[in-house]
């Protein structure tokens, strides 16, 4: 999974801190990392009379980030190929935990990239990369789970005063980059210029029109104590047209075009040269009582005529009946519908879509490999995911507790994808599969009892929404 994040260079930090209107001043390092600006947020616009407006963000929502990248690569000043690669994310809000802290998770993943030899590589099942991290009363982000994603924390910045067309304001960033692909994250302060340029239309949308430039300034005044220790130096310009719209002021659209080298230990020099487009865009809608009522879980006419008739669970359907269920953070379900129950597998809604939770998985002992016998099972599950065939699921294994962190969370992710294959077999679509492995890292139940660590044994898949 830590070779995926070579080359990605922007990764907006959609899920950020509040900017507040009124004062002045540019931010110091410390401060932005503080004061990042967030794409995917609801956010109010206001104009003053005399034309001048303001940016304020309130509250947030899950998100995916598209990021493209077509970059020319020059290895000690040869030119040795084209990567192109697109990167996709679902960044999903966890709620708030007891310190009022805002706290968010990260799936990060390859779509699609063409290799030096000009070879294309889809990845057809996503693995995930994990990102979370919170954000303090105070405005704090602390990283809790840091492999390199966001890549680009506090882009783009709103300046604190209101604005009209031709003003400019400045802010710093933290920047994640791994250029040699080995793994390490080297992560850098960077200094914006934003330029207010002019309002425009964009999809028939409202929209104001930023640019921003930055050098890449590295190794000269700061040096990242925990970064690539071979990497001595970085320097090259970046600049991005940024399409905000008007009545969320979210960013949709942000192209950047950079020229950068990096310089490493003993001279040796790679330099990346093209651009980077981001496109924010958010899973598609869909009915939660009706997928439930296909699972069998339903009630009344809408969820009826949802299941094409199965509301009680015939034809193969997952039996009605009442359950408390829990998201895998612990909170309850939404739906106002009973959740579907049969045995140990519950279909419900949660906060991040309709979820549906197995237990009755047999898998060979300590392998991934099912065990026959299952095929009516996974016939439903695949039923029930085909009720919303534009959507992505997200495939989480679980592990019970062995006292084997790492292995546990091997097993568990391999576990989700053998899960997810099954599923293909069955005419799901790979590329909507997003893998996760928790090991027993999010027990529902003590480990100490047998009962216990088979409920902590499960896969849950969620339809993203």
């Amino acid at each position: 999974m830590k070779g995926h994040r070579a080359f990605i260079y922007i990764a907006m930090l959609f899920l950020c801190v509040a900017v507040r209107q009124g004062g002045g001043g540019s931010a110091s390092y410390a401060q932005s990392r503080t004061q990042p600006s967030r794409s995917g947020l609801s956010s109010k616009v206001g104009a003053a009379r005399d034309g001048r407006v303001s940016l304020a963000y309130h509250g947030g929502r899950s998100y995916i980030l598209v990021e493209r990248t077509d970059l020319l690569r020059y290895d000690n000043g040869q030119f040795t190929g084209l990567l192109s690669r697109e990167v996709q994310s679902y960044v999903a809000d966890r709620g708030a935990d007891a310190d009022g802290n805002r706290l968010y998770e990260g799936s990060f993943y390859v779509v699609e990239e063409t290799k030096r030899d000009r070879r294309r590589v889809r990845e057809g099942i996503h693995t995930a990369i994990d990102s979370s991290f919170k954000i303090t009363p105070e405005g704090e982000l602390v990283m809790l789970e840091d492999n390199g994603y966001p890549a680009f924390r506090s882009f783009p910045s709103y300046t604190k005063e209101k604005i009209q067309i031709g003003d400019r304001w400045v802010a710093q960033a933290e920047r994640a980059v791994d250029p040699l692909n080995n793994g390490t994250v080297t992560r850098m302060p960077i200094l914006v210029e934003y330029t207010y340029v002019r309002d425009d239309v964009y999809n028939g949308e409202d929209v104001y029109v930023l640019a921003a430039r930055w050098a890449t300034r590295y190794g000269i005044s700061y040096i990242d104590p925990e970064g690539d220790a071979a990497l001595q130096k970085a320097d090259g310009s970046h600049n991005a047209t940024i399409i905000i719209s008007k009545k969320q002021g979210n960013a949709l659209v942000i192209r950047d075009t950079v020229d950068e080298t990096f310089v490493y230990e003993g001279g040796g020099t790679v330099r990346l040269k093209g651009t980077i487009s981001l496109f924010t865009r958010y899973p598609p809608a869909y009915n939660s009582r009706e997928i439930i009522a296909v699972a069998g879980g339903g009630s009344g006419p809408e969820a009826a005529a949802g299941s094409g008739g199965r509301g009680n669970g015939s034809a193969g359907g997952i039996s009605g009946g009442k359950s408390s269920g829990t998201g895998s953070q612990g909170r309850t379900g939404t739906a106002g519908d009973a959740p579907a129950t049969m045995g140990g597998t519950t279909v419900q809604e949660t906060p991040d879509g309709v979820k549906i939770v197995i237990r009755t998985f047999q898998f060979k002992s300590d392998s991934a490999e099912l065990l026959p016998g299952q095929e009516e099972l996974l016939d439903q599950i695949a039923r029930i995911l085909k009720a919303a065939p534009d959507s992505q699921y997200l495939v989480e294994g679980h592990t019970a507790d062995t006292h084997k962190t790492a292995g546990e969370k091997r097993l568990s992710l391999s576990r989700a994808r053998a899960v997810a294959e099954a599923l293909v077999k069955r005419g799901v679509r790979e590329e909507q599969f997003i893998c996760k492995g928790y090991g027993a890292a999010r027990p529902v139940a003590d480990n100490d009892t047998e009962e216990g660590r088979a409920a902590n044994r499960r896969v849950e898949i969620t339809i993203l929404k």
